[in-house]
């Protein structure tokens, strides 16, 4: 076996070790996502299922169990897509080891009757005879230098199969390892799958119940969006009479948008500049409302619209300013909740369903400043706060404002 051989068998060696990284590398985000998931599901069954209710509400009970559905069948999907890949990089392993283990035999045998030849070779005469039996000089010098090299090699051999060795060894190592986490993710995939049974057939008890009684439950849903429609056009206004009042100043009275002052200029595009980075405006929080127009969750035919988002928190939790600014306003609603609205330039983010105020009109607001303490729902036991964001008069999608979790 050649030495330029050699060197090609531990280079292909090498290589392979820098594929399996950049494998490992996206398996280490399938994992990310899988563990994300799985907190998720922990924020589910504490934010949702875990508080104490007073009354029952099918409608409620079955678009929780809904989301705790669809949040364990992404974690399911998850471990499907790493198990998957785990499968390749097991087949890919197995292979390599056969691969490797051949090239060892054969290294090994050559190395063999390398050491056999030499051994006979020193046999029938001395490596001193051997010089002394040149013809002149400069054959005597290259029978030295073959002699160095032939040890040399040798060497290089001897070394080659302790590296064929250990690589062996290593893959090996990996390729249990990655059995264990398969069969581990197989084993969780079981128990969540038995899970989604369970909350399946509380699912079909749900909808069963709240087909009795579709009429109550529609007038409800309805009722409710005409209050939040109400809160929403109060908030709008209370914009709108900024805006007006900013110009007012300026004798500007046809203007759609905000007066603003340098600082005030320089503010907004700090704030547009985090956009995708600003903080949640809650600790642990749930999204259990997207923004914007959406089917019911629940009761087909019907549309739901959302101002903001419905972030579902602890109980006792505090709503915390997501950029610095300045209390535009403060909006009593019905039942003693509250509305604190914080103009960022002309930015404008709204915490809405507050039980107790920390702040006031005119206060100067810094990020992640305690607002208030959100209000919870006696009997849902539900602490939830919706918040809202505008720019000017135009409502924003809050989920592509702050970070992703």
């Amino acid at each position: 076996m050649k030495i330029s051989k050699l060197f090609f068998l531990l280079f292909f060696s090498i290589s392979f070790f820098n594929i399996g990284e950049l494998q490992a590398q996206t398996r280490k985000e399938l994992e990310t996502t899988r563990k994300k998931l799985k907190q998720e599901i922990v924020k589910v069954n504490k934010l949702l299922f875990a508080a104490k209710k007073k009354g029952k509400n099918a409608l409620d009970d079955l678009k929780d169990i809904n989301q705790k559905i669809a949040t364990r069948t992404d974690y399911i999907a998850s471990i499907n897509k790493e198990t998957s890949l785990l499968s390749i990089e097991i087949n890919q392993n197995g292979k390599e080891i056969d691969k490797l283990t051949n090239r060892l035999q054969a290294l090994k045998k050559d190395y063999a009757e390398m050491i056999f030849k030499s051994y006979k070779s020193k046999s029938k005469q001395s490596q001193l005879l051997f010089l002394m039996s040149s013809d002149n000089f400069q054959q005597a010098y290259k029978r030295v230098q073959y002699m160095k090299q032939y040890t040399a090699f040798r060497k290089k051999q001897g070394e080659e199969i302790v590296v064929q060795t250990d690589l062996i060894r290593k893959l090996n190592d990996s390729l249990l390892y990655k059995k264990e986490v398969k069969d581990t993710l197989i084993k969780v995939e079981e128990i969540e799958k038995k899970e989604i049974e369970t909350d399946k057939k509380s699912q079909q008890k749900l909808i069963s119940q709240i087909k009795r009684q579709e009429r109550k439950y529609t007038r409800d849903i309805k009722a409710k969006q005409r209050e939040e429609r109400k809160i929403a056009a109060k908030i709008d206004k209370i914009i709108k009479d900024a805006i007006a009042r900013s110009n007012a100043k300026k004798g500007n009275t046809k203007a759609t948008g905000f007066a603003l002052t340098p600082e005030a200029k320089a503010l907004a595009l700090r704030f547009e500049q985090n956009k995708g980075k600003l903080p949640w405006p809650v600790k642990n929080g749930l999204v259990v409302r997207r923004f914007g127009t959406q089917s019911h969750p629940t009761l087909r035919g019907i549309t739901i619209t959302s101002s903001g988002l419905h972030i579902a928190t602890d109980k006792g939790t505090v709503a915390q300013s997501v950029f610095q600014g300045k209390v535009l306003a403060v909006q009593l609603l019905t039942g003693g909740k509250k509305a604190v609205l914080i103009q960022h330039g002309n930015y404008i983010t709204t915490y809405n369903n507050l039980e107790t105020l920390s702040v006031k009109k005119g206060d100067t607001i810094s990020t992640g400043q305690v607002l208030g303490k959100i209000f919870t729902n006696k009997v849902t036991g539900k602490t939830t706060l919706i918040f809202v964001l505008h720019k000017e008069t135009q409502r924003q999608n809050p989920s592509s404002w702050i970070l992703k979790r």
